[in-house]
């Protein structure tokens, strides 16, 4: 009997099953599995159209100016930090790979809780080595302690 694959091509050729196969090394359950590859697909195009202009297709940043998300320290130690910085922008300077970033990073109020949680589910598991399903019911935690 042979599996029914749904596969979704971006112009960077990266590809995506939506129906998980026997490869599937992932602790998340099948249905969070399809979730997650759903969120992949919105997070990244939310990516492009909000965040790449300063970040970079690929994460790089852009020189001294704005910092890099592939690789980020910042990103990997603060979590919860870097999406209240999504929602409510930010000011301070911050430090991102022994490098000091004083451009201040727009907020982005009008994104939903839905759209935040696709853009870090994008982020987190294409530029780290995490395999993780970020919910909104988790960013709308993570928000509702934020101080702006």
């Amino acid at each position: 009997m042979s599996k029914l694959y749904i596969q979704v091509f971006f112009g960077c050729g990266l590809i995506l099953n939506a129906c998980g196969g026997q490869g599937d090394t992932s602790d998340l359950s099948r249905e969070d599995q399809i979730k997650k590859k759903q969120y992949m697909v919105f997070g990244r195009d939310l990516y492009v159209a909000h965040c790449s202009n300063c970040h970079g297709q690929e994460g790089k940043g852009l020189g001294r100016l704005y910092p890099p998300l592939n690789p980020s320290d910042f990103m990997e130690e603060n979590f919860e930090l870097s999406v209240c910085i999504i929602k409510n922008g930010a000011v301070d300077p911050i430090v991102v790979n022994d490098i000091e970033y004083v451009q201040p990073m727009p907020a982005f109020p009008n994104l939903t809780d839905l759209e935040i949680a696709e853009i870090t589910t994008y982020i987190y598991n294409t530029w780290t080595d995490r395999d993780i399903l970020i919910t909104p019911q988790e960013i709308r935690k993570i928000l509702d302690d934020c101080k702006p």
